[in-house]
């Protein structure tokens, strides 16, 4: 039996197992969710539908009262979304690139990455899509900024284009209403590239710092916490001296980055561990204190012990409680603030890209939701905006939700698909 096949047994194995124990019948969901007790996992469980894409007419099925359609295709793997004040959108095409596997799981993980389209060659681009009628759909593409390393987050503060690199945040001069960026631009913050490797950003309201979202390098500190030094961690730069400092840590993967307008705060979709379960701990919603911890590696979902890792008490004393469970390795991804009024229906709220699980025995996410706040925080159970993005066998994913965006129009949303290739955009039916 060569490696592989090895590989591939060793993980049926591992999730026949699991179906044995029973997957939880509850998700893990809310401000007060009900976390099952932790399982450790010998072998982690992998399972994660082949991409299929969309054919035809098809698409991801839209709430009452809301309609679908595809603002943009033919992309390379987008994953964010930003648009500009002129009505402009950029998306960020990039994927993950494989590292050289050590072991038969990585092995094994890798194979499965491919066959879901999560692995592979990097476009490093971010296009730029213009909607000039306003009907919609985007009727000119251009290559905006090119030869970049995994781009992901972006932010427009001024004149200065920021992008958010794998291994740092990169500055370019921008003139108002450009379809080309050239240049190398200015490197403002280094980052080590690696394991979670998406980079987030927003800026202030008054445009004088800026948020990057980092995430680990491994699991839960696989490789010594020396390793992980300055990631699991959200970043501000100040622009006016260049300073950066971290703002907030024990965030294993933060990756979207979102305003609360009635408070101010800033809020973020966290990615937790795995090889605990299948709603062991969840991922997250959560708003950030500034110099707040949250927990990781040593515990999650405030002062839960992960015994695995090596402990330090007195960093699970100063572990804070996340505010929303999201349910378990959903892979939330997406995040921005919906004001009341931009769909029907639907109140303030936080919009959510699952981007949907690989590492779990019934799988998860693989929806576009919304989290209502009122008084600055969740008030109630998440809705859905967009399903269908799952064959009902677990089989087969038509599309992965990840970056959302507010539309040009104020009354839309837009959602990048990574398996579908699409830029979606949801409004009023």
């Amino acid at each position: 039996m060569d490696l592989m096949a090895k590989a591939t047994a060793l993980v049926g194995g591992a999730m026949v197992l699991m179906r044995r124990m029973g997957a939880p019948r509850t998700p893990a969901f809310g401000r007060d969710p009900q976390i099952p007790q932790a399982k450790s996992q010998a072998i982690m469980t992998l399972k994660m539908p082949t991409a299929r894409g969309w054919r035809g007419d098809e698409a991801p099925v839209p709430a009452p009262g809301l309609r679908v359609n595809a603002f943009a295709r033919d992309l390379l793997h987008p994953r964010w979304i930003e648009v500009l004040p002129n009505g402009d959108v950029l998306v960020a095409e990039a994927l993950q690139e494989a590292s050289p596997p050590k072991t038969l799981l990585d092995r094994a993980t890798q194979a499965t990455m491919r066959r879901a389209r999560a692995l592979g060659v990097s476009a490093n681009r971010i296009s730029l899509w213009r909607d000039a009628d306003g009907d919609g759909v985007a009727e000119t593409r251009e290559p905006f900024l090119e030869n970049q390393r995994q781009p992901f987050g972006m932010a427009l503060v001024g004149d200065t284009f920021y992008v958010g690199n794998t291994d740092g945040i990169v500055a370019f001069p921008y003139r108002p209403g450009a379809s080309r960026i050239e240049g190398q631009g200015r490197r403002l913050v280094a980052f080590q590239p690696g394991g979670h490797w998406t980079r987030s950003l927003i800026a202030s309201a008054d445009g004088k710092r800026l948020y990057c979202g980092v995430g680990s390098l491994s699991n839960i500190g696989d490789h010594g916490m020396e390793a992980e030094e300055g990631r699991a961690a959200i970043w501000e730069l100040d622009l006016d001296t260049g300073h950066a400092r971290i703002f907030a840590s024990g965030l294993r993967n933060p990756v979207g980055l979102a305003w609360e307008p009635v408070t101010g705060a800033l809020w973020t979709v966290v990615n937790e561990r795995d090889g605990l379960g299948d709603e062991t701990p969840p991922d997250y919603l959560t708003s950030v204190r500034e110099g707040g911890f949250y927990g990781w590696p040593f515990c999650y979902w405030g002062q839960t012990v992960d015994d695995r890792v090596p402990q330090d008490a007195g960093m699970v004393a100063r572990a804070l409680t996340p505010d929303y469970a999201l349910g378990g390795h959903t892979a939330s991804l997406g995040l921005c603030w919906m004001p009341a009024g931009t769909l029907p229906g639907f109140p303030d709220g936080m919009v959510i890209g699952q981007h949907g699980s690989w590492n779990r025995s019934t799988l998860s996410g693989y929806k576009l939701i919304f989290v209502p706040f009122e008084g600055g925080r969740p008030s109630g159970p998440a809705r859905d905006i967009l399903t269908g993005f799952l064959s009902p066998d677990e089989k087969f994913s038509y599309g992965r939700p990840v970056g959302v965006a507010i539309g040009p129009d104020r009354r839309s949303l837009l959602m990048a698909d990574d398996v579908g290739d699409v830029i979606w955009r949801v409004s009023a039916a």
